[in-house]
């Protein structure tokens, strides 16, 4: 697979990694970063990984079932939301694993129109190509 990148960006993340801080080289964004109680940590104020990614990954997909709607020559319709969950724990071949479920709201859209929208957009978001070998997303489609 080789990707022709029109864009980069670069974060670095300091101290304990989960417990430390993170931000973008261009200065726009800086976080403290906390380790869940569910994991372990302090829980709190903080970001973590999984917060970080539920953000970029909700925003991405809404961006793309646009393009997505254009090639199926229908609109995304005012509104509409898309909401990830993200988890993470323990896989059973070792290691940690995360798990993805996107709520696609598509307000006053057909039932069937709104399963093909999500289902043309899982082929062109980024993240959804990412994860697509490693994480069975589950998608819900509400209209």
């Amino acid at each position: 697979m080789s990707v022709d990148a029109k864009y980069k960006t670069k974060a670095t993340a300091s101290g304990g990694g989960r417990d430390g801080k993170t931000g973008l080289e261009d200065g726009t964004m800086a976080l403290q970063l906390t380790v869940p109680k569910e994991l372990g940590g302090p829980g709190g104020d903080g970001a973590n990984p999984e917060k970080l990614f539920a953000l970029g990954y909700s925003a991405c997909y809404l961006g793309a079932m646009r393009v997505a709607a254009q090639q199926l020559k229908t609109k995304v319709p005012d509104g509409s939301t898309v909401t990830a969950t993200i988890g993470i724990g323990p896989r059973s071949e070792g290691g940690f694993g995360i798990t993805a479920d996107l709520d696609v709201y598509l307000p006053g859209m057909a039932k069937d129109e709104a399963e093909k929208l999500a289902e043309t957009t899982h082929g062109i978001c980024p993240y959804s190509n990412a994860i697509k070998a490693s994480v069975d997303v589950k998608t819900t489609t509400r209209s």
